[in-house]
């Protein structure tokens, strides 16, 4: 086991051993962070190793697949649509998509733009594909339309607006909503209006066909039976995300989008007021609440952080900033398996948040 930190005294000291614990105790191959303190300063830490073949070191501030963060970036580049008049955020999806959006119990035109954003929609989860098992798929191209398709042959969760579920697949069809108002692919979009906007100069969207991770970074590790060795899944095809969660980017580049994005540097004020209005979101931890692509929560030492956070397979962020700049982005290089794991997950950035 390694730990290094770019960081003076004693928070640096309890962070440093908190990571150590993430490795040694969690079992979590390698955990790499960024930390931007009350004082402006940025600290980036590392524990374990970034190949469990060859031992090397984990790379200090390292790219990795920040999934579900992704949503964000498409939520941000819809409101930015809606801000020049292009999207209404109460108007159905059929608006923009005629006939797409059909299935038991499922109908495009009772399915707003927000509750897409909101996950109040009650589509399905196209991801119950993966329920056996993520590893048949790790080299699988799939069509943003294939992935919707695999959810609409399932029963809508409940009605649109009546209740609060997590579904990636709200964020395929907000991709598509973005590709058929703008008339341009979505990777040009989230580049040209989010990416290369604020300067994000480690992060991209892979092409369709891209497996790799351009810049240094850990593997990343899964497996489909936890009694079976792990499996290096750092080449894989991210199409499975899409929309929901296909970026690459590193911890510091992470803290920074969500820190303008706070600020104002993406947003106008009437669409970022909205994209912080949010519902109960019990499921994803006490307190949590979830607005538009963008979810807040309670901090030990008061106030809250407003992040998303993600999981690809073979790597996990837990990630927020706060008002007054704070900001902090942890990364592990295989998927939490227990309520332990993401509970010290949890625990670690709140400590990196209020120290």
């Amino acid at each position: 086991m390694r730990s290094t930190a770019t960081g003076l005294g004693v928070f640096a000291d309890v962070l440093s051993a908190e990571f150590c614990a993430l490795v040694h105790d969690d079992k979590f191959p390698a955990a790499l962070a960024s930390v931007t303190g009350r004082d402006g300063r940025i600290r980036k830490y590392t524990a374990g190793v970034g190949d469990l073949t060859t031992k090397t070191k984990v790379p200090v501030d390292g790219q990795v697949r920040i999934g579900s963060n992704t949503k964000t970036f498409t939520a941000v580049t819809v409101l930015q649509l809606v801000g020049e008049g292009k999207i209404d955020l109460d108007k159905p999806i059929e608006t923009y998509l005629p006939d797409l959006i059909r299935g038991d119990g499922i109908d495009g035109r009772h399915i707003t733009v927000r509750q897409l954003l909101q996950h109040t929609s009650g589509l399905p989860n196209y991801t119950v594909m993966f329920k056996n098992g993520v590893l048949p798929y790790q080299h699988t191209y799939f069509e943003p339309r294939e992935l919707l398709d695999l959810a609409l042959k399932q029963k809508a969760d409940f009605a649109p607006g009546t209740k609060w579920g997590y579904s990636n697949t709200n964020y395929i069809v907000a991709g598509l909503l973005i590709e058929k108002v703008t008339g341009r692919p979505l990777n040009e979009e989230i580049t040209h209006r989010v990416i290369h906007r604020i300067g994000l100069r480690h992060t991209y969207f892979p092409n369709v066909g891209d497996q790799t991770i351009r810049e240094p970074h850990p593997h990343g590790y899964a497996h489909d039976d936890p009694k079976a060795p792990l499996t290096d899944v750092t080449e894989m095809d991210p199409s499975q995300g899409w929309a929901a969660g296909q970026i690459i980017s590193t911890p510091s580049d992470i803290n920074h989008f969500f820190s303008a994005l706070l600020a104002g540097k993406l947003l106008p004020p009437a669409q970022l007021k909205e994209m912080r209005t949010t519902v109960p979101a019990p499921e994803l931890g006490s307190g949590v609440r979830y607005g538009l692509g963008l979810s807040s929560t309670p901090l030990s030492c008061g106030g809250l952080a407003w992040g998303h956070g993600g999981d690809f397979p073979g790597y996990h962020t837990t990630n927020a900033a706060t008002e007054n700049g704070r900001a902090a982005t942890i990364a592990v290089t295989q998927l939490p398996s227990s309520l332990t794991q993401i509970n010290h997950l949890t625990a670690d950035l709140d400590t990196a948040l209020c120290q």
